[in-house]
C-alpha cells in the first residue's frame, strides 16, 4: 500500500463529508454504560510527539471547544486489535499467558521501525496523526500476528472489521455539531503537512481496553521491549 495516496484519499474524501456537514457524531462519547471492550496490540509514541500533537489540538480545542480531544495517556497507534471492542467480554474470560505468548512469538524477527508522524488526515467520525513506517517491520509483525491467530483456538476477531495496513493515531472525535467549522477546517488544513516527530519503536504493549483506550479504563497486560532484531518482554 502507498501510505501517502491512502491518506491523501481518506483525507480529501473526509473533508468533502464534513464541509457537507455529513460527519459522525459518537453518541457513546459520554455514555455511562458503555461496555465496549477488547484487547490490543498498541504502539505509544513518546511524549515529545505527544506534546506537538497537543498543540494542535489545543488549536482545535480554542475553536471547538465541546468536541472529543484525546489526552497524552489516551494517544496510541494499533498495531493490531487482537479481539475488537463489543459490549461484554471481560478480562476474566481471556487467557492472557496464551495471548502473551502467541504475540512473542511473532515478534521474535521483529526488525526495527521508525515512525514518522507527519501531517493529518481524518475520517467521517475523527481526526487522525499520519503514520510513515521506516521498512516493511510492521506489515511483517502483522503478517505474523495474523498467521499465528488463526493457527490459533484463542478469541480473536483480527481484521473482522477493516484490515489495518496504516500506521495512525485518532486524537478528535465529534461529539456534537461544529459551531465553527469553516475556522476548523482552515486549521485542520494549515496542519495536513506538519511534522508532529520521528520515534523508534522500543515496545509495544498488550491491553484490554474499552473503544476510545480510556487510561482510567485500560488495563496494561504486557510490555513487549524491543532491542535490535532481539525481542524481550516484561511483565505489567
Amino acid at each position: 500500500m502507498n501510505l501517502t495516496e491512502h491518506y491523501n484519499k481518506l483525507y480529501k474524501e473526509s473533508i468533502g463529508e464534513i464541509s457537507s456537514d455529513n460527519y459522525e457524531i459518537d453518541p457513546m462519547l459520554h455514555a455511562e454504560n458503555d461496555q465496549r471492550f477488547g484487547m490490543s496490540l498498541l504502539i505509544k509514541p513518546p511524549m515529545a510527539v505527544k506534546n506537538e500533537i497537543q498543540k494542535f489540538l489545543e488549536e482545535l480545542k480554542s475553536i471547538e471547544p465541546d468536541q472529543y480531544y484525546y489526552p497524552n495517556s489516551d494517544i496510541h497507534i494499533t498495531v493490531i486489535s487482537v479481539v475488537s471492542c463489543y459490549d461484554g467480554l471481560k478480562l476474566s474470560n481471556l487467557n492472557v499467558p496464551e495471548y502473551i505468548e502467541l504475540i512473542e512469538k511473532s515478534l521474535e524477527n521483529a526488525q526495527h521501525m521508525t515512525i514518522n508522524c507527519k501531517g493529518i488526515t481524518a475520517s467521517p467520525s475523527c481526526i487522525m496523526i499520519q503514520g510513515f513506517i521506516e521498512g516493511n517491520g510492521l506489515n511483517e509483525i502483522r503478517d505474523n500476528l495474523r498467521r499465528n491467530f488463526k493457527d490459533s483456538n484463542l478469541e480473536q476477531s483480527i481484521d473482522e472489521r477493516y484490515l489495518i495496513q496504516t500506521a495512525h493515531a485518532t486524537v478528535f472525535r465529534f461529539s456534537e455539531q461544529l459551531k465553527e467549522k469553516e475556522e476548523f477546517l482552515a486549521l485542520v488544513d494549515k496542519y495536513r503537512n506538519h511534522d508532529f516527530g520521528t520515534f523508534k519503536v522500543n515496545t509495544m504493549e498488550l491491553s484490554y481496553n474499552d473503544w476510545y483506550h480510556r487510561e482510567g479504563l485500560v488495563t496494561k497486560l504486557h510490555e513487549f521491549k524491543m532491542a535490535n532484531t532481539d525481542v524481550k518482554t516484561q511483565r505489567a
